[in-house]
């Protein structure tokens, strides 16, 4: 029996077509991962499933019995309460079962005729709780809270103190303890490190249910999934098998797909050349070609549209000098996150900054850059430096990525700005489209392009990966190994930085 089926889904933003009449399953213990080009409508669909949108058009069947669990929003992590008291409330049910039985066990010497009955409920509620595994609750979330990285942070501090990504672990952690019957995930390695991932590729492989899995990161997806949904061009297409099964099947159909484009534009322009050449001298015969003409199917040109294009001019030639220099910087907001630092950035450098979420990399960043006041020391940064900067976590706008760039370059043209967003990657379509209605990747690709256009000769780029699709990816990569000036990188992801890169910084290394 189906855990999920979905029949002829449709969802329109406006008068644009997400996608059309898509019709899929999910069946218990499948491990599948939801895959697509940015703006294909992953995210959408996500929404649908949990409910927080509706579609125009299509049913979206839940398994009456089955429990599905998604992140909830960092609104419910109120102050006051510790990381453990948070995780436990993954198995509230059960505290209350404990609860039930102590108060049952408080009544006994004045339980009379009921004595009997009482213990019947005790004995049952005591053999529940050692089934569900109550007694190894603390095991569990140590091994959880360790292996997401929060029990570094400590499971006695307050929510609220923690970092977005932080909070957004903990989320993950609580809903990976209640262990649903159905797990939705969007992108959930953007706020890990590699060894968070390492330790949820493995969580994951294991898991006993079913879950659907959006993700970028071809390694995680390949080592997680054992069925791929693939959303393109307003449809989804199911494969069974691998991520990496998956992609020789996909380049398979495209190599046949383009053969039938091929061999049917060449019948089509056959048969036009004949209606031209004939349509006064053998009438009859160009009439009966053009009505062969019109019920032609037409075969889609396979592809997923043109990739993303960056690239990124630098200002002035500032090679070898020093452009930024601390000298026993403490950087944080009310204790030093690490022990005093000396640290030189020299025109031409390219530095990644890694680390676990919440170490510091982003407070980094703005110290050196002056948008936070140290805590000690000094930072010289030259004044021919020029600096474009990535931030992480940036409110999406309810303008639209025309207006935002424009409001940020009022002295270019509108078609200057246009071809820019076009080369990160954004349609027409897209760039009359309020930010906030866009997904992930389609906002990244708006800001770098805003980043295109800076005058810099400093590159700051803090986890500019996240959502970003394979290809988009690719052509970032290969646009900051091009760039002549200077690039500093946060980023958790070894593979997009080892090849270019000319120093790493280790934030673990200075606490």
């Amino acid at each position: 029996m189906s855990l999920l089926n979905v029949t002829n889904l449709t969802h329109m933003y406006g008068d644009q077509i997400t996608f059309r009449h898509i019709e899929f399953r999910l069946l218990p213990g499948e491990h599948a991962g939801l895959v697509g080009m940015n703006g294909a409508g992953k995210s959408t669909l996500f929404r649908l499933l949990t409910g927080s949108l509706l579609p125009e058009e299509g049913r979206i069947e839940w398994s009456p019995r089955a429990r599905v669990g998604f992140l909830e929003q960092h609104i419910s992590l109120q102050e006051g309460m510790t990381v453990l008291r948070y995780l436990e409330r993954a198995f509230q049910h059960l505290f209350d079962m404990e609860r039930e039985m102590n108060e049952i066990a408080a009544r006994f010497g004045e339980a009379g005729d009921g004595l009997d009955a009482m213990l019947r409920r005790y004995g049952e509620l005591q053999d529940g709780l050692e089934q569900a595994g109550f007694y190894a609750i603390s095991a569990k979330i140590e091994d959880v809270a360790r292996g997401l990285g929060l029990a570094e942070i400590g499971l006695d501090t307050d929510v609220s103190r923690l970092s977005g990504g932080q909070k957004t672990k903990l989320l993950l952690a609580k809903l990976l303890l209640e262990e649903p019957d159905v797990l939705l995930l969007d992108e959930p390695t953007n706020y890990l490190d590699a060894v968070h991932i390492e330790w949820l590729t493995g969580y994951l492989k294991k898991y006993p249910h079913a879950f659907i899995v959006v993700s970028h990161d071809e390694h995680f997806l390949n080592e997680i999934t054992n069925v791929i949904f693939h959303l393109a061009h307003q449809t989804l297409k199911r494969y069974t098998g691998s991520y990496a099964a998956f992609q020789k099947q996909y380049a398979l159909g495209q190599k046949q797909q383009q053969a039938a484009y091929e061999r049917q534009t060449r019948e089509i322009e056959r048969l036009e050349s004949f209606i031209n050449i004939n349509r006064v001298r053998k009438a009859k015969q160009a009439k009966s070609r053009e009505k062969m003409l019109s019920r032609i199917e037409r075969v889609e040109k396979p592809g997923d549209g043109p990739a993303p294009r960056f690239e990124f001019r630098a200002e002035g030639n500032l090679s070898g000098s020093v452009l930024i220099e601390a000298r026993r910087l403490q950087a944080g907001y009310a204790v030093p996150l690490f022990r005093p630092l000396d640290l030189t950035v020299k025109g031409g450098d390219k530095i990644a900054i890694i680390g676990e979420n919440g170490a510091g990399k982003s407070t980094l960043l703005k110290t050196l850059l002056g948008g936070i006041n140290a805590l000690g020391g000094a930072v010289t940064v030259q004044n021919t430096v020029r600096t474009a900067y990535y931030q992480q976590e940036d409110t999406p706008s309810s303008d639209t990525p025309l207006q935002y760039v424009w409001s940020l370059r009022p002295d270019l043209t509108e078609k200057e700005i246009r071809r820019t967003l076009a080369m990160a990657g954004l349609s027409a379509e897209h760039i009359r489209k309020p930010l906030r209605t866009l997904s992930g990747g389609e906002q990244a690709k708006a800001r770098l392009a805003e980043l295109m256009l800076t005058r810099s000769n400093l590159l700051v780029l803090d986890e500019p990966t996240n959502h970003l699709d394979v290809r988009a990816k690719e052509s970032l990569q290969r646009a900051l190994a091009a760039y002549p000036g200077t690039v500093l990188l946060v980023s958790h992801e070894p593979a997009f930085y080892e090849d270019w890169v000319t120093d790493i910084w280790r934030v673990q290394d200075w606490k």
